[in-house]
């Protein structure tokens, strides 16, 4: 069964699980032909390993903290409401300092 993306014009909510995000699931929130969206939670001390995807991508921290190495170069730490943007092709890896959401925008 396809989880339920949401349509055209549809309002998704992103605010901060707080409390509740040990009760969290990463969810996919939307995907088209050129653009996918998609909210990840991590526990703390989860890491994601270090992996490449063909199209550019945004790491939005929504809450908690997330350590985000790109590249060669050494983590960088990404707090609640911070953006980063990672070329495609690029070589990257995350880390949950803190319990997280981040929302994640790939271009495909």
């Amino acid at each position: 069964m396809a989880l339920p993306h949401a349509q055209p014009g549809q309002p998704v909510d992103v605010r901060p699980y707080g409390p509740g995000i040990s009760a969290a699931q990463s969810t996919a929130l939307f995907k088209s032909d050129r653009l996918e969206v998609m909210r990840l939670v991590f526990p703390a001390g989860h890491h994601m390993p270090a992996h490449r995807v063909a199209g550019d991508i945004t790491i939005h921290c929504l809450e908690g903290s997330v350590n985000v190495q790109v590249g060669d170069a050494p983590a960088v730490l990404l707090p609640a409401g911070h953006l980063m943007y990672v070329p495609g092709g690029v070589l990257h890896a995350l880390t949950a300092v803190q319990a997280c959401s981040v929302l994640v925008t790939l271009a495909l």
